[in-house]
Order: C-alpha cells, then sequence, then structure tokens
C-alpha cells in the first residue's frame, strides 16, 4: 500500500470537515425540482450546475469518493446564490447553508488568489481609501470610458475588458455618498423614529443617486438618521467567495461602529447588504464572541430594506404624491433575488409603485427570475451572466417600459448593462428614487 501523499491527507481533512454539515448534505433527495428554477442549469442543462448536482460532488468529497477539489470548487463558483433551489426544495434542504459553508471549507484548503487577498483583506476594510480611489478615478473617467448609450448614460470601458468583459457601466460620481456626509447623527422628528443608515457600497460609491434619495425620503418624514463614519462592506463579497478570515474583520469593525448610537431600525437601499447583515450574519455568529452575538441577533430583528421601511413602518400613503406635469410613465419591477428569496419583501415595492401619481405599474413575465448579477458571478462567470441576463433583458422590453425599477444596486448594474448592450431605451431606477423624486 502506497504511503498517503501531503495532498491526500489535505483531501481527508477537507472531507472530515464536510460530514459536519452531513445532516444537511442528506436531506437531499435528489428530486431535480431544483432543476425548474435554477438560472444557471437554465443555460447550460448541466447536471453539475443545478444544487442537486453540487451537493452529489460534495457527499462524494465528504466522503472521500473523489479527490478532485479543484473541480468541485469551480462548480460551487458556478452558483449566482440566488436561493431559488432552496425556496423551491420540497425537502426544506438549505442550500445557501451548505454552499457557504462548503465554499469556506474549499477556501481554506485551495487559499485565496492574490486578487482577492488585496481586495478582500486591504481595499474593502478601508472606506477611505475606497472613496479615495473612487474620486480620483472620477477626474480620468473621460479618458478611459467611452459612451455606449446615450440615452441610458452608459459608458465602454476597454481597459477593463480583460476583468470584466465588454461590461457597460453608469459614469462615476466625483464624490461617494461618505465622503460628502461623514458622520450623520440626526435627532428623530414627528415620527419619532431613528434609523441607522448602511448605505452599501454600490450606494455609496457609485449610485450615490439612491443614497441621496434615501436621505431625502428619511428628511420628509422627519426620521433621524445615524450614519457612522467609516462603514465598512458588509461582508458578502469575502463570505461568498469563502474568505471568513476577512468577513469576521469587516463584521467586527460595522459591529463597533453601530454601538456608538441607539436606534430603532437598521436600513439599507441595497437588498444584498440588508439580507448579509440579517441572514448571513446571523448564519455565522457562533464565530464572534458573547457580546457580538447578542448584537448581531439585535440587528437581525432591527434590519430591514428600505421599501418595507416605507410600507410596513412609515406607512406612508404614496397615492398622495403629486403627478408631475400630467406625463403618464410605464414602469415594471424586477425582483431582486435577495430581497425576495431571502427577506421575502415583493409585495412593497410593487405597492409603491401601483401608487405612485404619474407611473403606469406592468408586471414582466417571470419577474422574480434572477438577472445574472450575483455579484462577482459576473466577473468570474461572465458568458454565463451574460445569457442569464439576456432573458430578463427579453421580459423587460416585452412590455415596453419607460422604466424597469428594482431594489437592488447590484441588479440596477446587470439590468443597465444588459439593457445597453442591446440598444434599448428604458430607464433602471431604485424604487426608493422614484418615490423621491415625486417629492
Amino acid at each position: 500500500m502506497r504511503n498517503k501523499t501531503k495532498h491526500d491527507i489535505s483531501v481527508t481533512k477537507l472531507a472530515k470537515q464536510l460530514m459536519a454539515i452531513d445532516d444537511q448534505l442528506t436531506g437531499c433527495m435528489h428530486c431535480g425540482l431544483c432543476q425548474a428554477v435554477c438560472p444557471v442549469y437554465g443555460v447550460t442543462a448541466k447536471e453539475a450546475d443545478v444544487s442537486r448536482g453540487k451537493i452529489v460532488l460534495l457527499e462524494n468529497l465528504a466522503y472521500e469518493i473523489l479527490k478532485d477539489v479543484d473541480g468541485v470548487g469551480e462548480r460551487l463558483d458556478r452558483c449566482l446564490l440566488c436561493g431559488s433551489c432552496q425556496t423551491n426544495c420540497p425537502s426544506g434542504v438549505n442550500t445557501i447553508d451548505i454552499f457557504l459553508h462548503a465554499r469556506r471549507l474549499v477556501t481554506e484548503y485551495k487559499g485565496l488568489s492574490k486578487i482577492k487577498k488585496i481586495v478582500f483583506r486591504f481595499i474593502l476594510p478601508r472606506p477611505k481609501l475606497m472613496s479615495f480611489f473612487v474620486a480620483f478615478s472620477s477626474r480620468f473617467q473621460r479618458l478611459f470610458m467611452f459612451k455606449a448609450n446615450k440615452k441610458m448614460g452608459t459608458f465602454k470601458v476597454p481597459v477593463l475588458q480583460p476583468f470584466v468583459g465588454k461590461r457597460h457601466f453608469p459614469h462615476l460620481e466625483n464624490k461617494s455618498f461618505s465622503a460628502k456626509f461623514g458622520n450623520i447623527n440626526t435627532s428623530a422628528g414627528s415620527s419619532n423614529i431613528k434609523v441607522a443608515f448602511f448605505p452599501g457600497c454600490v450606494p455609496d460609491k457609485l449610485f450615490v443617486k439612491v443614497s441621496n434619495a434615501t436621505m431625502k425620503v428619511f428628511e420628509k418624514h422627519e426620521v433621524g438618521v445615524f450614519m457612522p463614519d467609516n462603514l465598512v462592506c458588509c461582508g458578502i463579497p469575502n463570505l461568498v467567495s469563502g474568505d471568513h478570515v476577512s468577513f469576521k474583520r469587516l463584521v467586527k469593525t460595522n459591529l463597533n461602529l453601530l454601538k456608538q448610537s441607539e436606534f430603532d431600525y437598521l436600513i439599507s437601499p441595497c437588498a444584498t447588504c440588508a439580507s448579509n447583515i440579517k441572514e448571513n450574519w446571523l448564519r455565522f455568529k457562533k464565530y464572534f464572541t458573547h457580546d457580538e452575538q447578542q448584537q448581531i441577533d439585535e440587528l437581525h430583528a432591527k434590519t430591514m430594506d428600505i421599501t418595507e421601511f416605507l410600507t410596513d413602518v412609515l406607512k406612508i400613503d404614496f397615492k398622495l404624491s403629486p403627478q408631475k406635469n400630467g406625463n403618464i410613465r410605464k414602469v415594471t419591477y424586477h425582483d431582486s433575488c435577495h430581497l425576495k428569496k431571502t427577506l421575502g419583501v415583493f409585495a412593497q415595492p410593487r405597492q409603491i409603485l401601483k401608487n405612485l401619481s404619474g407611473l403606469e405599474f406592468v408586471e414582466m413575465p417571470e419577474a422574480d427570475s434572477c438577472c445574472g448579477s450575483g455579484g462577482s458571478f459576473t466577473l468570474t462567470q461572465h458568458d454565463l451572466a451574460n445569457k442569464i441576463g439576456q432573458r430578463k433583458r427579453n421580459n423587460i422590453v416585452s412590455v415596453q417600459p419607460d422604466i424597469v425599477a428594482t431594489a437592488c444596486p447590484a441588479c440596477m448594474l446587470q439590468l443597465m448593462d444588459m439593457l445597453s448592450q442591446n440598444g434599448d431605451n428604458v430607464e433602471v431606477k431604485h424604487v426608493v428614487e422614484l418615490y423621491a423624486d415625486s417629492l
């Protein structure tokens, strides 16, 4: 019998760690109902790309039936973590939990790439550095950004093509939202409500207009706002890449900052941030101190999406919004996966859109199908993201809207890209922007 190699020993260690989630793995009945809702399988029709296939690979790895850790890692990466399979699973298998834990174990085995180490452990923990990069890049963006769709205000960035493909982007703002406002701590007015505002990286650095709109709404309804200086990323890019070292660091930083003031709710216009803080911080709370665990529990109860806050807490009568110039614009809505499938928020944004004066709401086909964004998925699986996004674009234009609204900035980026590449004349707006515009 041959002696075990270092590789064999490492795989054996990984297999033993995977056995810790064996109960979750064996809960899968392999019925295949996840095939019907998986956006990746819808494009590739490959069994290894659907949840059932990934779980079989993890089971085989856990029992050391196979030794191909790299192959399993690559298949795990071909997942948007959209939650469609989990929502549709008759056995109630928590696929998100399985894949997040599996990615952590595989990353610990394989290690992180140099680029991810730089981004996750050096750049994301330093928000002022990120704001500086935004301000610096905005000054020179005309040199490397070229107009793609004038009506949509999108640009091609050839210099970034090796990293992001032929994607179209909105232009950069001169300053990030946090750089403009810094620390915010205002008292509650007639609402008697104070919120912690967590803008998230994209609304802070790119879609500053979304953060501005959210603040405008808070001011209109006399809601007190607390936003500590130096809030960092919520940690979702780190978590989905399996880097728990930097994920824990970011969460701990935010927990310390959020202790500085009392507040009733934590509100974000970013569905991804809200779902990560509410669900994933809770999912991995055992890795934090007792005091931090208590704070995570409190934040779980307090965290809400902005559309949910406007409808369920402030109970705004949107019908009172003034109509502008008598023009009626047709608007449709795209359900963010994190918002609908993780947080269960889907009626609230529709309630806003259906009642705003000057808008005619029309439902698109497959409104809750994934748009193909998935954060870094668009970078690592660009062709797949494009094919999934093209189906979403086709569904949008089929109802001939003037505007497609959503409540997720990451989805906004993907929708703008797909519509722009097709030369469509459809505005992409956050729901809170449309409400703020009516004030």
